[in-house]
């Protein structure tokens, strides 16, 4: 199965090295190659990202609205992210892509034999007895997990008389690489962390070779560190909280961190891998925002223009309404119910016959000469006291004659009933009301 998944970084590692000749420059071209199959994700990743960064401030917006009641909030939140068309998880799935291809490719290198020559059975355990035999290679007293480097650089140093022992046991030879891990003077088969131990324990000397070890991973992590850097100032995150903060500052130092430790731990190649990758990567990143800096704004115009279109288009017509229900030509929408339309026009209809008997009742009062009571300052429907029964309306503006006034309305409200039952038989119905007229006109003809 890994087999399967390293084989196609595999041949193209092979491929590169054939074509150059040189182990550094095959693995510097080959980070240039994975950024340019990657971009198009990598492009996903970065719209994505930008687009978030320009809702930050809306999203603490609803933050703020919504503070306490975390439902709504993830709602209103969910909602944005629709209109926006932004998905808040693709900025980080494409960005983890990178990942397996680093894992393949240090399988790669740590087992030449193994995952990049992919030799016959048999083939590797005959180089190393080979090895061995001629005193070339002594097996340690444990595990080796960098064995297959080693044994591929003491091929390339004898590689006729390996090929001729091992076509001499009838074995395939033509999977076989002539690798040369030399570059610059340096062996990129070669731990760095090994060599230092070696130097500190005397039994190696300083050289150049040594000193491009050490500063392989050193650069390594301060391009790391520069490419974060460089990304965050040409996608500034506007609106992030202070604890969001504190964890983009934590992640910007503990990346360079784990590349200054897996490139001392591991082979120097794949600390020139991480070396081509951040600069090809910065160089990418530099124009991805250049470009969807540019598209995002469009967006955002056209965005902006569409929703003030529509704004105006509704304001419009419900200027447009209000000017035909003033004139009363509003058409009937035909999409309101039977029953509501009859509900309408009952309630008007009542309307205008309470209107009616109102007026009739007036004019029936009037002829029989029947005064309505006088309405006290305190009444509020057919409640005459419901402001209460001392109430003065310019207490304050008269505070002189508030005292007098407030015993005098208190002293004639004395006694008095506190419900208007004149304002209650307007708010009858119509037919109800016309009775209660009637009776009163009966009554007055008694009287007399």
């Amino acid at each position: 199965m890994w087999a399967a998944i390293t084989k196609p970084f595999a041949w193209l590692f092979v491929w590169l090295y054939n074509l150059t000749g040189n182990y550094g420059v095959a693995i510097l071209l080959f980070a240039l190659a994975v950024n340019l199959i990657l971009t198009p994700f990598q492009a996903k990743s970065k719209k994505g990202m930008m687009r978030q960064t320009r809702l930050q401030p809306k999203l603490q917006e609803l933050q703020r609205r919504h503070e306490g009641n975390q439902q709504k909030l993830n709602e209103e939140m969910q909602k944005l992210y629709r209109e926006e068309g932004v998905n808040p998880m693709s900025g980080c799935l494409w960005s983890l892509i990178p990942f397996p291809i680093l894992i393949a490719l240090y399988s790669v290198i740590r087992q030449p034999f193994s995952r990049m020559m992919f030799v016959a059975d048999g083939v590797l355990d005959a180089v190393q007895t080979f090895f061995t035999e001629n005193g070339w290679y002594t097996a340690p007293a444990r595990a080796d997990a960098y064995v297959e480097i080693k044994l591929a650089n003491i091929m390339h140093e004898h590689w006729n008389q390996t090929v001729e022992h091992l076509q001499g046991l009838g074995l395939s030879t033509k999977e076989l690489v002539n690798l040369d891990f030399n570059f610059l003077g340096i062996n990129l088969g070669n731990v760095p962390w090994d060599t230092m131990k070696l130097i500190f324990a005397g039994t190696a000397a300083i050289s150049f070779a040594v000193i491009g070890l050490a500063l392989i991973p050193l650069i390594s992590a301060a391009l790391s560190w520069l490419g974060m850097k460089v990304a965050n100032l040409s996608n500034p995150q506007t609106g992030v909280d202070k604890a969001a903060q504190s964890q983009m500052q934590t992640m910007n130092l503990m990346m360079p961190l784990m590349s200054l430790w897996f490139c001392f731990i591991m082979p120097a190649a794949m600390g020139v891998y991480w070396i081509g990758n951040s600069v090809f990567g910065m160089i990418r990143d530099f124009v991805l925002t250049k470009i969807y800096k540019k598209k995002l704004d469009e967006e955002d115009a056209e965005r902006t223009a569409a929703r003030q279109a529509r704004e105006k288009e509704l304001e419009e017509r419900r200027l447009e309404t209000e000017r035909l229900r003033a004139e009363g030509k509003t058409e009937k929408n035909a999409n309101t119910s039977k029953k509501k339309i009859q509900q309408n026009e009952k309630q008007r209809n009542a309307e205008r016959s309470a209107a009616i008997a109102k007026e009739e009742r007036a004019a029936r009062r009037e002829m029989l000469g029947i005064k309505d009571a006088e309405k006290p300052a305190s009444q509020v429907g057919n409640r005459r006291y419901a402001r209460g029964r001392a109430y003065v309306p310019d207490r304050f503006s008269n505070p002189e004659n508030a005292e007098a006034a407030t015993l005098a309305a208190a002293e004639e409200s004395e006694g008095n009933v506190s419900i208007d039952e004149t304002v209650a038989e307007e708010v009858l119905a119509p037919e109800n009301a016309a009775e209660i007229v009637d009776a009163a006109e009966g009554n007055e003809q008694e009287k007399e």
